[in-house]
């Protein structure tokens, strides 16, 4: 709304510094000597010609051409603006006439009549433009209204799902009747902490980020204990905490790797390793998986992947690159991210 209205104060800026140029024109290029005449005609007759042609101008940009330019009143617009052109000839003739009888009308008719037809030539082409950039600016609002409208719906798609996944291993951890899962329960509430309030914004910061997914592997430590390698190597520079992110772009790539690197394999283990350096993140997830899982794969499964790969393209289209990598058995993520 801010923008919109400091777009059309500039808008009627530019329109009165161009009429009051317009109106002052015999003041800025004659002189007293030559009685700031322009073609024989004086100061005055400009200044009541211009308050002509600013009528011709506005009229037809903001009246006649958008009332009856469209579909078919065509035929209709082409004698009306024959009819105000004759009319600012009729009216202009009228005033030199009777106020200023001195002028030829003969010798000065080009420059009496002229400026109509071109003034009412540049208000038409003034409108057209003008709907075009309008038109340009409304579909441009409209694809970002769009934008925002699906990347609101893929976060809230991310927290159902992620939410799946962490209570699937809080019953697995129920069902070893751990002493671990009120520690694993805690841990939960602070990752719903983030989800429900910290994320609500358009982003966070890098450290937050960090922390959410320190928090998220302490959860998956406390789920497998000693019964898979985990390991997490997270190196920023001191500014990098402070660096704005998407909520949440990370984190599914890590989930997918828990989710297929958990399997009946004889070592398995989930490697991530974060690195934010000079503006430039750079996340890589490795885990092994299972050619052959006994399992099926749920409805369910590759929704967050494919969501993450449509914010990213949404939110950096050009300053992301994802390289995924499937090699002998082994999963590899890797997501460079130019957060400057």
């Amino acid at each position: 709304m801010t923008s919109l209205k400091t777009q059309q104060k500039r808008e009627i800026t530019i329109h009165v510094g161009i009429w009051v140029t317009i109106l002052l024109l015999p003041y800025l290029v004659s002189s007293a000597n030559e009685g700031y005449k322009i073609g024989g005609l004086p100061a005055a007759f400009f200044v009541l010609a211009g308050l002509i042609h600013a009528g011709i101008f506005y009229f037809n940009a903001f009246y006649l051409y958008p009332k009856l330019a469209g579909g078919w009143r065509w035929w209709l617009y082409i004698p009306c603006a024959i009819a105000v052109i004759a009319a600012s000839f009729a009216l202009k003739y009228q005033v030199v006439v009777h106020l200023f009888p001195e002028v030829a009308l003969r010798s000065a008719a080009g420059l009496i009549f002229g400026p109509s037809v071109l003034v009412f030539a540049v208000s038409l082409i003034y409108r057209r433009v003008s709907d075009g950039i309008r038109q340009e600016r409304a579909r441009k609002e409209y694809e970002a209204q769009q934008v925002a409208a699906e990347l609101k719906l893929l976060r809230s798609q991310v927290n159902p799902h992620f939410l799946f996944n962490v209570l699937t291993n809080m019953v697995a951890l129920a069902r070893q009747r751990s002493d671990q899962l009120e520690g694993a329960l805690l841990r939960l509430a602070d990752l719903m902490r983030y989800m429900t309030y910290d994320t609500q914004a358009k982003q966070v910061t890098l450290q937050q980020e960090a922390d959410y997914l320190k928090s998220y592997i302490g959860l998956q430590k406390l789920r497998f204990s000693d019964g898979m390698r985990i390991e997490l190597d997270i190196q920023m520079d001191a500014d990098a905490g402070r660096l704005s992110v998407e909520p949440m772009i990370m984190i599914p790539f890590v989930e997918n790797a828990f989710k297929h690197g958990a399997s009946l394999l004889d070592e398995p283990y989930v490697l991530i390793r974060l690195k934010a350096i000079d503006g430039r993140l750079t996340l890589t997830v490795v885990n092994p998986y299972d050619a052959y899982p006994e399992e099926t794969k749920d409805d369910n499964s590759g929704i967050g992947l494919e969501n993450v790969r449509t914010r990213l393209k949404l939110i950096y289209p050009d300053k992301h690159v994802l390289a995924i990598n499937d090699t002998n058995q082994i999963f590899t993520v890797t997501l460079n991210l130019d957060l400057r």
